[in-house]
């Protein structure tokens, strides 16, 4: 039986989304693996499965183009969101979806019954290393060496639902990613992977951000990555606690609140539709 998708993006983040109700999805890692490919497939950074919830009206699932699990995405909300809204699945502009990270409840910005923003709280950050997690001596993990490949990088760490090394260099844009990246992705300290950004501050109120993304390597944006990247800036005094994160595409305003919770708030736009099989 063919199956209906519909390509979104979330400043270049690009997730293919797949109604479960009415296409219930066997292997979501292998389809991701398939549909994913960017030259044999439909092309992009892994596949969404939006299903019914069990204490909220919607659960996201999310696999990479690898074909593993991640626990939660910050662009793919966004889109989640957009998706459900403006397919009539849901008439409210706030409601809380489900991810294996935990609850995660966005605001919908509307104009002309089109979403044309969102903002979704990320949840309440992690520090300590058990946390990330990461093997070592128990703490916070702040500018600590690393070494990869004969080289030392200095990394700070934070969890939003799911893990970020973050490591500040003079210009993000010029950092060889795919060198780079994959070599902190899977160091052996990082028992569950990790997620690994490239940091430099403007000022305390912008940073540019390129991410190598775990599970599906270089993306063009995201939105846990953007919250990691602005967290670890905060927490090493580098900004205030409301930035914009410059990514290739655009932006994303994040904010560490007074009530201890990080908000993300940006576009999502949706590409098109088509079938599979």
């Amino acid at each position: 039986m063919a199956l209906a998708f519909t390509k979104m993006h979330g400043l270049g983040n690009d997730y293919l989304f797949i109604d479960t109700a009415k296409y219930p999805v066997g292997d979501p890692a292998e389809l991701s693996r398939r549909m994913s490919h960017r030259h044999l497939g439909v092309g992009s950074d892994g596949i969404i499965l939006v299903m019914p919830g069990i204490e909220a009206s919607f659960k996201m699932r999310i696999f990479n183009a690898d074909g593993s699990e991640a626990e939660t995405c910050g662009n793919g909300i966004r889109c989640f969101a957009k998706y459900v809204y403006e397919r009539g699945m849901i008439r409210d502009t706030e409601f809380v979806i489900e991810t294996l990270a935990g609850p995660n409840r966005v605001v919908l910005s509307v104009v002309d019954g089109k979403v044309a923003a969102v903002r979704s709280n990320m949840g309440r950050p992690r520090f300590e290393r058990s946390e990330i997690p990461m093997l070592g001596t128990a703490g916070r993990v702040l500018e600590e060496d690393l070494e990869v490949g004969g080289h030392v990088v200095k990394i700070t760490c934070a969890n939003i639902g799911n893990p970020h090394a973050v490591v500040f260099v003079d210009d993000a844009i010029a950092v060889p990613l795919a060198e780079i990246g994959p070599k902190i992705e899977n160091h052996p300290k990082f028992p569950q992977r990790t997620n690994v950004e490239f940091v430099n501050v403007i000022d305390r109120g912008n940073i540019v951000m390129r991410i190598w993304e775990r599970g599906s390597g270089i993306t063009m944006a995201s939105g846990s990555g953007s919250c990691g990247a602005a967290l670890a800036s905060m927490i090493t005094g580098r900004v205030d606690r409301k930035v914009r994160v410059h990514l290739v595409y655009g932006e994303l305003g994040i904010e560490w609140a007074e009530d201890g919770f990080v908000y993300q708030e940006g576009p999502a736009t949706e590409v098109f539709s088509g079938t599979w099989g």
